[in-house]
């Protein structure tokens, strides 16, 4: 190959190429999803909790058809993309008494994982009809939960994949880029964080946030088979003054560039955001900054 390719930080070497061809000849009838899995399952290629990278690998494999390197079968059939062609959340409606008492008088709280569940659609829906930013279907791993408080629902929650790159953060772990690639997946992102409007509890917020701290590494194990170490988030200084998350303990790391990940320009294009950061372990810089010895 004239060029070096990579994709998703993976260096695609000519031994890379000529095994893909060979797999090719040697299953003439499979069609390129079938072929992704079979160079996942021969690469090894698989995500922390034991599942299939294939879409990734579906990727890579089109990258090499598209640069001539390799020759793909047909495609057999045309895939939905539902992400491009999701509708809004269908309206669920709930109680919207006005709620207002002292964090004491509201009683026990019930924190539900909600992702997969029946009551997702109420996540969503809620979080559609009153966060500022609306509903946005996340992409890779993430979690949802609901708040309940005398059975009606009072909050929605939701984390995701961190962000692969972050100035500030990455400076306040300290890590080098071979680490963050390697453990990247061990932070998550608060993408969403919703008390619903017509409840009015003082220090409500920051006491879910530390209710979810207390608990989110041991769902995401469960789910994905892996732990978190660190929480981020990003905070719109012209809304929010992030008071919530700082009675909650979480740190100021600085601010986002205002560009986004495809930026064609260093200028920025978007507002900037206080980035806020929570440790979830004494020892996390240690953990985030380790990287396993190739065998």
């Amino acid at each position: 190959m004239a060029n070096t390719l990579s994709y998703r930080h993976r260096v695609i070497t000519e031994a890379d190429v000529d095994f893909i061809r060979r797999l090719i000849a040697e299953h003439p009838g499979a069609s390129r999803w079938s072929l992704s899995r079979k160079l996942c399952e021969a690469w090894n290629w698989v995500q922390a909790n034991g599942a299939l990278r294939d879409m990734v690998c579906r990727g890579l494999m089109l990258m090499l058809h598209r640069e001539g390197l390799i020759e793909l079968p047909p495609v057999r059939r045309s895939v939905r993309n539902f992400l491009v062609e999701r509708n809004e959340p269908a309206i669920v409606e709930v109680d919207q008494a006005p709620l207002a008492t002292s964090l004491a008088e509201l009683g026990p709280l019930e924190i539900r994982q909600v992702r997969r569940t029946p009551e997702e659609a109420m996540f969503n829906s809620l979080v559609q009809q009153h966060h500022y930013l609306g509903y946005a279907q996340p992409v890779g791993e993430h979690l949802k939960y609901m708040v309940h408080a005398g059975g009606r629902p009072i909050a929605c929650v939701a984390w995701s994949s961190a962000p692969r790159h972050l100035g500030s953060r990455d400076r306040f772990i300290g890590w080098a880029p071979r680490a963050r690639l390697a453990n990247i997946r061990l932070l998550a992102y608060n993408t969403r964080f919703l008390i619903l409007p017509w409840v009015r509890v003082p220090h409500l917020a920051s006491h879910l946030l530390g209710l979810m701290a207390r608990r989110l590494s041991a769902d995401w194990q469960a789910l994905y088979g892996h732990p978190i170490y660190f929480l981020e988030t990003f905070v719109d200084p012209q809304r929010f003054r992030g008071t919530c998350y700082r009675a909650a303990n979480w740190i100021t790391l600085g601010v986002t560039t205002g560009r986004g990940k495809d930026a064609p320009t260093d200028a920025p294009n978007r507002s900037i955001k206080n980035v806020l950061g929570l440790p979830l372990a004494k020892d996390f810089r240690q953990r985030l900054c380790e990287v396993a010895a190739a065998a």
